[in-house]
């Protein structure tokens, strides 16, 4: 049996080592196999809040692919740890159920070649591959891979009984967090004696377990509620009588910019409770009597999805558009089938190693359409304990009259309705004929963001700039003061990073750079590129976050491509996003933006499903006559002259200063200035073994080699 595993688990590594060497690498296919290889880590009777001190580092800066991202030295500190053998849950992202049978896997990052015993094997989601062959071929082998967590050792978790009564989970349950009612989170009560004692130095990070420690110093943990008292709390607060907001007052708090983040398990209430929104609440009757729905998306669950909508509308017309092929869009028809409302239309996908990774809804009301862009699969996990991004448009009433045969009546000065009629056209689908008709009859004059996308193809003459990178560098051109923005950073967020070649100035730092940092007024070329920071999860962002190592799924970058590419580790920051309560809560959101050099202030802001990667922004060829994107992706953007009398938006991540303000603001996802890498610090890497320190669930990982 494990010998057989041992040869699965080999030919699994081979096929990820080709499928990471071709240029889409780092796209959204290896986010399916790292959710797929992580599940999704059972936390409902585990400590979420646990605490552990990251690594001493010391002030040299190490080779960082000669240190913890070796194979080998991974394997050789494994030594120490030989023996390690737990049982751990592992829940299917696809299903809420916890089905499955008894397997065994081996981790075989370690050189103990023990094997692990779990509890449930992944379960195989067809629905989920990706269209490309390399793919399918690995998803066959998914229920045979090798799971990448490890319990702590038994010496160990005895360690951790020491303070296991002192930690409590302050998790919201996911049916709190998928509604319109607010928890509020009452005050930490202590006795007078703990409060007394000085707090830890090391803050949240310590993980010190020494008994005399714990006596010596306070710690914020040792004071969270028990489960009977967190309880007790809220529910007297439910019967307190306090106000509680539904969604339609928390849309209108946020309006006219109508940016929002998701709903979080496990941060405080008060985080969910402002411009933050679960897709139920999208989706609920206060937001309009639903008629009919479409869903554009790159991953489905649609039993998940059908119970997302309120009763009364799940047996409303739905429109999937999606970018299977072959077994996947057979396995996706079939979990359709018993939803007879339910139809498919399958994105043309003709560059290989491309997706469909635009995430857009439209809602048909009685009373109007409404456009939702965001950065979510249709997949619980994606709406769980993750930072995504949202844009809601209002409801766009219907036309007076049918606009003649050619004309777009009914657009806004951004251009709305014109941009998203040709993102749909492009699709070619008569499938897509009866939605495109919908917007045409709507008016969509209150728009006030411009549509950026990009789609599959070799885009030539006026067609070049109209997707991709060009395409945000004309709006910016247009609309941008150059005078005043020239030497403003450009700030890049995102979950997933494709090769972008051995050197720095061939793509990121050149057409990239040159379009996110273009502005009126100047030419085409910039002299001296504006500043560059990226924000992309560290180790310890991962390690510490609400999900602990499984979350790092949905940040597939390679070390066969970080390898050859390590200049770009010199533009990382960490995430941070301690305003908005998700620090923790790994970032599937994706932005781009211009901002002031004292983080007060941006040109613009884009909120899009694009990653860092030329697949999705497009690359120019042939000397920069044409333009060639492999993937569907799908954007808002954000200029200050829309929303404001001024040039600039005044940004801010506190929600204090959100719910405060007097004017428009644009609510940032993560705090600024950036927060670089320290010197020991490397960006996460889903593939490497992470077995120095546990997560925060005890957890080590370990991908298969």
């Amino acid at each position: 049996m494990a010998a057989n595993n041992e040869s699965a688990d080999e030919k699994l590594a081979r096929e990820l080592q080709r499928q990471f060497d071709e240029e889409a690498h780092g796209e959204e296919a290896s986010y399916r196999l790292a959710v797929s290889l992580a599940g999704r880590h059972d936390i409902s009777d585990s400590d979420s809040d646990i605490t552990i001190e990251p690594e001493n580092t010391s002030p040299s800066s190490p080779d960082l692919f000669q240190t913890d991202l070796s194979y080998e030295n991974q394997s050789s500190h494994n030594n120490s740890t030989a023996g390690i053998n737990r049982s751990t849950t592992v829940h299917d992202i696809s299903d809420s159920s916890y089905s499955g049978e008894e397997a065994e896997r081996s981790c075989t990052a370690s050189s103990s070649g023990g094997e692990l015993k779990t509890n449930r094997s992944l379960h195989d989601i067809s629905a989920s591959d990706s269209d490309t062959e390399p793919s399918t071929s690995l998803k066959d082998q998914r229920s045979q891979s090798s799971l990448s967590l490890k319990r702590k050792s038994g010496a160990e978790e005895s360690l951790d009984s020491n303070i296991s009564q002192k930690r409590r989970k302050t998790d919201l349950d996911r049916d709190s967090v998928g509604s319109e009612e607010d928890v509020a989170t009452q005050p930490l009560a202590g006795d007078d004696e703990e409060n007394s004692k000085p707090l830890c130095k090391y803050g949240s990070k310590c993980y010190r377990k020494n008994p005399s420690h714990r006596a010596e110093f306070r710690h914020t943990e040792d004071h969270r509620p028990s489960s009977a008292e967190d309880k007790s709390s809220k529910q007297s607060f439910k019967s307190s009588g306090s106000h509680r907001r539904t969604f339609s007052e928390v849309y209108e708090e946020a309006q006219p910019v109508s940016l929002f983040l998701t709903k979080v398990s496990g941060i405080p209430a008060l985080h969910n409770g402002s411009f933050a929104v679960h897709i139920k609440d999208i989706l609920s009757s206060s937001m309009g009597n639903l008629m009919a729905s479409a869903q554009f998306n790159y991953m489905f669950d649609i039993p998940w999805l059908v119970q997302q909508y309120p009763k009364e509308f799940r047996s409303k017309p739905m429109l999937l558009i999606h970018g299977e092929d072959r077994q996947a869009k057979s396995a996706l028809h079939a979990e359709a089938e018993p939803f007879p409302n339910i139809r498919l239309c399958q994105a043309k996908l003709e560059i290989m190693y491309g997706t469909h990774h635009t995430k857009m809804m439209f809602l048909l009301y009685d009373s109007g359409l409404r456009v939702v862009i965001h950065t979510c699969n249709l997949i619980e996990n994606d709406w769980y304990q993750k930072t995504q991004g949202v844009w809601i448009s209002p409801v766009f009433p219907k036309l007076k009259r049918p606009p003649p045969d050619g004309a777009v009546e009914g657009d806004s000065v951004t251009h709305f309705k014109r941009d998203l009629l040709a993102y749909l056209s492009a699709y070619k689908s008569h499938l897509l004929s009866t939605w495109i008709n919908h917007i045409k009859e709507h008016d969509m004059a209150a728009a006030r963001v411009h549509i950026v996308g990009s789609v599959p193809g070799r885009h030539l003459g006026e067609k070049k700039d109209a997707w991709g990178h060009l395409r945000l560098r004309k709006l910016l051109q247009q609309s941008v003061h150059g005078d005043s923005v020239r030497k403003w950073p450009v700030i890049g967020q995102f979950s997933s990073i494709g090769s972008l070649g051995a050197d720095k100035s061939n793509w990121l730092c050149g057409e990239w750079l040159q379009s996110l940092g273009a502005c009126r007024q100047l030419s085409s070329s910039l002299s001296s590129p504006p500043p560059l920071h990226l924000i992309f999860p560290s180790k310890d962002n991962v390690r510490l976050s609400l999900e602990g190592y499984p979350g790092g799924g949905c940040l597939p970058y390679s070390i066969n491509v970080a390898k050859k590419q390590t200049y770009l580790h010199t533009f990382f920051h960490q995430w941070k996003s301690d305003g908005r309560g998700r620090s923790r809560a790994c970032p599937h959101i994706k932005t781009y933006l211009r901002a002031s050099p004292n983080w007060s202030e941006a040109a613009w802001f884009l909120v899009t499903s694009a990653n860092l990667s030329k697949a999705a922004w497009g690359a120019t060829e042939k000397k920069g006559s044409q333009l060639m994107i492999r993937s569907y992706e799908l954007g808002v953007l954000f200029i200050p002259k829309h929303f404001t009398n001024r040039d600039t938006f005044t940004m801010s991540s506190s929600l204090q200063t959100l719910q405060g303000a007097n004017e428009p603001l644009l609510p940032l996802p993560y705090d600024l200035p950036p927060t670089p890498y320290g010197n020991n610090e490397r960006p996460w890497m889903w593939d490497v073994p992470c077995t120095d320190l546990p997560d925060s669930h005890g957890n080590i990982w370990c991908p298969p080699r």
